[in-house]
């Protein structure tokens, strides 16, 4: 008999996603303004800002980024994942896309920014931000497989990381309490860590350092 099975990850591509590219991200923008997908605009730019997962970005409602009728640039979520806050900037495009979000849905304060089609008292299920997610790659043409709505988690940190290399502006922004966590998001490599290196010329580091310790003992 035979009681061989298959594994469970058979023709399954696991492991971390891959953040968007800059050209990603402006053809699914313009795709969303060109087809008037309001409500998928300020998800799209709020998912990009925020950085925050899917179970925390679907609960927002509308007080935790917006004072009125005004949206803030600035706000403060408390990770359902970490019990610990979490701030994020919200984007000149991001507080445009949200506002003109608000006013046509006619939401108030105390309702959440992304309504359920269902009940105005229920936001969307992660299930239904996934499907929407999917259906931005399959525009684009792109490989569903390879991405998922983590990826619009590690699409900002990765850019970030890899203009400045700062691994502590990435974990700040995340709100992870450990860097070992943060070091797997942005997809630091060994190639990464070699041009860093390579950047630090010893010789200059030697001299600056003789040159301080002279002048302290003077």
């Amino acid at each position: 008999m035979n009681t061989t099975t298959s594994p469970w990850n058979k023709s399954r591509i696991i492991g971390q996603k891959r953040p968007l590219q800059i050209s990603h991200i402006w053809g699914i923008r313009i795709r969303l303004e060109l087809e008037g997908k309001v409500r998928d605009l300020a998800l799209f730019n709020m998912a990009l800002d925020s950085k925050l997962r899917g179970c925390d970005l679907v609960k927002l409602k509308v007080s935790d980024v917006a004072y009125g009728h005004s949206v803030s640039g600035r706000a403060t979520v408390l990770q359902q994942k970490m019990g610990s806050p979490v701030q994020f900037e919200l984007t000149k495009g991001t507080r445009e896309a949200v506002t003109a979000w608000i006013k046509m849905a006619h939401l108030r304060s105390g309702d959440y920014l992304l309504q359920s089609r269902v009940s105005s008292e229920r936001h969307i299920s992660t299930r239904q931000y996934n499907r929407i997610f999917h259906g931005w790659i399959e525009k684009l043409g792109l490989d569903d497989s390879l991405y998922s709505t983590h990826s619009m988690r590690r699409t900002k940190p990765y850019l970030i990381y890899k203009k400045t290399k700062n691994l502590r502006v990435i974990q700040l922004l995340l709100g992870h309490k450990k860097l070992e966590r943060t070091v797997r998001y942005p997809g630091i490599k060994v190639d990464d860590a070699l041009e860093i290196s390579e950047s630090i010329e010893v010789e200059h580091v030697r001299a600056a350092t003789a040159a301080l310790c002279q002048k302290q003992t003077l």
